[in-house]
């Protein structure tokens, strides 16, 4: 991508209400996110080549049949943000749920860091927990299931 147009893009996000901004061109894809200081902050995935774009394209694809499962057995909680996932609300404290805890509609279940700021996740239904599916510490993506409740 143009250092040009970049610098452009960069610009725009800086002077607009828009937190986050996502290009996808054949040479590349660029995602730029307003920083909590109001500058932006620029991540930019390495320009793929056509031959390698078909394999990545397709692992998100073989992935969502993993998740389909779960959604027909129960109510998905989905993370709201991109973040750190936190099973409890510090290293040595116990976890908020595990499977097999009974929760009640907004009742907190995990914790995600997005810049510097942890936020509190509550259930958005009241139900027993039969599958985490994220890991203490990783990373999770917006849309990304974490929890299966019935």
């Amino acid at each position: 991508m143009d250092l040009r147009k970049l610098k452009t893009l960069i610009d725009l996000v800086s002077e607009s209400n828009v937190s986050e901004l996502e290009i996808t061109e054949a040479e590349g894809k660029v995602r730029i996110v307003k920083g909590p200081v109001g500058g932006p902050m620029v991540m930019a995935a390495p320009v793929v080549a056509a031959p390698l774009a078909v394999p990545v394209a397709s692992a998100p694809a073989a992935a969502s049949p993993a998740a389909e499962p779960a959604a027909e057995t129960g109510h998905l909680v989905k993370s709201p943000m991109v973040g750190t996932y936190y099973s409890a609300s510090s290293p040595d404290a116990k976890p908020f749920v595990q499977v097999g805890s009974v929760v009640k509609q907004g009742e907190t279940i995990c914790i995600i860091e997005a810049m510097k700021i942890l936020n509190e996740i509550e259930a958005d239904q009241s139900g027993t927990v039969t599958k985490i599916m994220v890991d203490n510490g990783q990373a999770v993506e917006y849309g990304q299931p974490m929890f299966v409740i019935e």
